[in-house]
């Protein structure tokens, strides 16, 4: 069995029911997420070894966190307990043409106050063969940027496959201060994963004329961005994802792939239109999807053709986690998505 660890943090997830808004609401659904963590339980729903290492306060809000991830299947033992805040964020989700809308509150969590020294790195990653984090992670503060680059360090001298989904956070950085936290980094990556703007905020790589907004992709400028990563870091693998936003409930997906196995043109994958129930984790979605796919597949079209199928089936779940299995994904890429009754 495949052995995964994913840092980061989790977080209270507070969310209005249904699409109420936060001014009309008198009370809130909970749940939890993050991005590390809802890349820990996609892979472990998948039947891999699936670690996630973070930092959580003793009270009962981070005791209910780590049961969040704990009931799915993924394994704590590298999470270390103190601070005194779980971080939160709460959600209004838009339909139509009303967006939907983040509001963060995570400032002196428990993990961004994380201390590398305390964490074992050559231990948790002994034995594993993959290690994955986002761009959320540095951008928590200096120890948690501190703790990641020690984890990437040790990772590597361990042998283990390095992946990073650049997820840029403009609330938590501006640009200036990601491409220089971010762009050192990548040295030890060898799978990126990004959109458009991940690129471009990140990196400073754009994506030609792509519209996002105004659901116009520029394909030509998405192969030259990724091709152009590719190079200039050396990475084995990058996949970007292409999202055609018609309003913010119905939304064109797809992704496209260029690795060492295709030295010529990236590939890209089948394109969904997807009636959107909640996004939130659309990006994790695809991340552990591709990570799967890249450890269980001997083809990186087929691994890029899970990991899209995932994501699709995701954003028609509420809460950040993709609960969905390897045979309702395989099925989805075989059948293209007919919706039909199982009977």
């Amino acid at each position: 069995m495949k052995k995964v660890v994913t840092f980061g943090e989790i977080m209270l997830r507070l969310s209005t029911p249904g699409y109420q808004r936060f001014v009309q609401s008198d009370r809130f659904d909970v749940s939890y997420g993050g991005g590390e963590a809802n890349v820990a339980v996609s892979l472990a729903g998948y039947g891999l070894e699936s670690y996630f290492v973070s930092r959580l306060p003793k009270h009962e809000l981070g005791e209910a966190a780590l049961q969040a991830v704990r009931r799915y299947g993924v394994r704590t033992d590298f999470i270390e307990r103190g601070g005194d805040r779980l971080g939160i964020y709460f959600l209004e989700t838009g339909a139509s043409q009303r967006p939907s809308k983040v509001i963060y509150d995570r400032a002196g969590s428990a993990v961004s106050e994380i201390d590398s020294d305390k964490i074992d790195w050559p231990t948790i990653f002994d034995g594993k063969d993959w290690f994955h984090w986002t761009g959320i992670t540095p951008a928590l503060g200096k120890k948690a940027a501190i703790a990641l680059k020690d984890a990437c360090v040790a990772a590597k001298k361990a042998g283990v496959t390095i992946s990073c989904d650049l997820n840029f956070r403009s609330k938590l950085w501006s640009e200036k201060e990601a491409q220089s936290v971010m762009n050192p980094l990548m040295e030890y990556v060898d799978v990126c994963i990004a959109n458009e703007e991940d690129a471009q905020k990140s990196l400073g790589f754009s994506a030609g004329a792509t519209d996002v907004k105004g659901a116009h992709l520029d394909e030509k400028g998405y192969s030259t961005m990724v091709k152009s990563l590719k190079k200039k870091y050396d990475f084995q693998t990058v996949a970007i994802t292409l999202r055609e936003s018609f309003s913010a409930s119905r939304n064109g997906w797809s992704a496209m792939l260029h690795d060492d196995k295709d030295c010529q043109e990236p590939k890209r994958s089948t394109r969904y239109e997807i009636d959107i129930v909640d996004r939130v984790g659309g990006g994790d979605s695809f991340a552990s999807g591709l990570i799967y796919g890249l450890l269980t597949k001997e083809d990186s079209r087929d691994a890029l053709e899970f990991a899209v199928a995932a994501s699709c089936l995701k954003h028609t779940i509420p809460g950040d986690f993709n609960l969905v299995s390897v045979d309702e994904v395989e099925k989805l890429v075989m059948s293209g998505g007919s919706g039909r009754v199982e009977r």
